[in-house]
């Protein structure tokens, strides 16, 4: 049966599973972007701060600039991958 036929049948245990972990990954997955966001940004502030040298101080600028990035594009993803799931649970329902 494919993924076409299955949106217009009810949902079964094993499909609620999934999509309870499908949940969790993408949890899992937004917490990372979030730590990678929080370890550029320390970093970026640790060689701005700590480092005498011209070049470092650049380096920890442009991670200080780029790490937002990670933060935005991690909310955008997450966002995304929610609404989808939230979709395959409505039309498993049968609403």
């Amino acid at each position: 049966m494919d993924n076409h036929h299955k949106s217009t049948e009810k949902l079964n245990l094993s499909d609620y599973l999934a999509l309870d972990r499908t949940k969790l990954a993408n949890e899992r997955t937004y917490l990372a972007y979030i730590r990678t966001f929080i370890a550029l940004l320390a970093a970026g502030v640790g060689l701005i701060r700590l480092v005498e040298n011209t070049l470092a101080q650049y380096g920890g600028i442009v991670l200080c600039v780029l790490s937002p990035l990670f933060f935005i594009v991690g909310t955008y993803h997450f966002l995304v991958m929610r609404r989808r799931i939230r979709e395959q649970e409505r039309d498993g329902k049968g609403n």
